[in-house]
């Protein structure tokens, strides 16, 4: 049996999955009080689970075929939605004191690692 190189996984995909798990860390019961449970701890994890499944969905579209671009185009920009989302929801954790200004900023500094990465995407992907 023959080694095949083994597929690098897209790097947005790998961030994406990174947000994903740091966000079921980040929500644990321990952290969020029950009252939080439906209002912020939900809505963040499937947010993030969301994100996952837009970027991994438009990675399989293809571009040569006009209705699939403009999905991809549309699951690109879905998936930038949610992300803004994932902010505003992180920030209120914060201010709630449900998470420390350190926990905040990385947390953070994962949802614009795949904000930022999904918008050159969608730039590049959109003048092609």
């Amino acid at each position: 049996m023959q080694n095949q190189p083994q597929q690098k996984e897209f790097v947005l995909i790998s961030k994406a999955k990174d947000l994903v798990k740091h966000t079921d860390i980040m929500t644990s019961d321990k952290r969020y009080p029950k009252k939080y449970r439906f209002t912020l701890v939900n809505r963040l994890q499937v947010k993030t689970l969301d994100i996952f499944e837009c970027i991994s969905e438009a990675n399989e579209l293809n571009l040569h075929d006009r209705e699939e671009k403009a999905e991809r185009l549309r699951l690109q920009r879905r998936a930038l939605t949610l992300c803004k989302t994932v902010l505003f929801f992180v920030e209120i954790s914060h201010e709630k004191g449900l998470i420390s200004g350190t926990q905040c900023e990385t947390w953070t500094r994962l949802v614009m690692d795949v904000k930022n990465m999904a918008a050159k995407w969608h730039k590049q992907d959109k003048t092609r």
